[in-house]
């Protein structure tokens, strides 16, 4: 039976304010202007600032990988090979990043954001069933219909805005066989973001971790920000081809 004491902290624990679902969202908004104000200008001065720029980034995630990696294994051959592994995706994505058009860039770059955006906010406000509880808590089926939408929406307006401006061609609306075209590669930008998501939360979990760094407040670490971007931007350097 509760004691007078044990009753009283029951009351006091469903009394006491609980934290706002969002309340994180006013530090997450600061640094990701912060972020989006970094990236934009490294891409208005593109050439040679954009490059360090991406170098700079490859190498931030590198490093947070490694040392996750370091954690996560015991055993020093999987640990070299894992690092081996985890520099050939993080370089090769940023291989492929460098040699994109700036059209290319914001575009690959935006449908991330907007996968992002669209997840936490339809995630957060819907809630719903898990994708994979053992691996991550925060992502539900309901925010992968968000980050779908969101992608296919930026897919879709970068084609007409700048992918049809740069070739001249400005004939609205999309045709159907369009759409579905539009459909297929916004729902493969948010899973391949989603899949970079997952990865990056089942090695924070195998390390014991709950970010990757803490050099990004609200955010985390670099690779925090990027474990999405990573895939998406293999993702298009194979659709595109050797040709980018």
């Amino acid at each position: 039976m509760p004691t007078g004491r044990d009753a009283l902290a029951d009351v006091e624990q469903q009394t006491a304010p609980q934290p706002k679902k969002n309340a994180d969202l006013p530090v997450r908004l600061a640094s990701a202007i912060a972020m989006l104000a970094l990236a934009g200008g490294a891409l208005w001065m593109g050439g040679q600032w954009l490059d360090l720029f991406i170098l700079v980034v490859v190498l931030a995630t590198l490093v947070e990988l490694v040392l996750l990696v370091v954690k996560a294994t015991t055993n020093i051959p999987y640990r070299l090979g894992a690092i081996l592994a985890g520099t050939i995706y993080v370089g090769l994505a940023g291989i492929f990043l460098s040699r994109f058009p700036v059209a290319i860039v914001i575009g690959v770059v935006g449908a991330v954001i907007c996968v992002d955006t669209f997840a936490y906010f339809f995630g957060r406000t819907l809630g719903g069933p898990k994708i994979a509880p053992r691996i991550s808590q925060s992502k539900t089926w309901a925010g992968l219909l968000g980050g779908i939408i969101g992608a296919t929406a930026w897919v879709a307006a970068w084609i007409y805005t700048i992918a049809r401006a740069t070739s001249g061609d400005t004939t609205m609306p999309f045709d159907g066989m369009e759409m579905l075209q539009i459909l297929a590669i916004g729902t493969a930008v948010a899973v391949a973001a989603q899949a970079g998501d997952f990865f990056e939360s089942w090695l924070k979990r195998k390390a014991g971790v709950k970010d990757s760094s803490r050099i990004i407040p609200g955010h985390g670490g670099v690779f925090d920000r990027t474990d999405g971007l990573i895939p998406v931007v293999l993702l298009a350097g194979g659709m595109l081809g050797a040709a980018v």
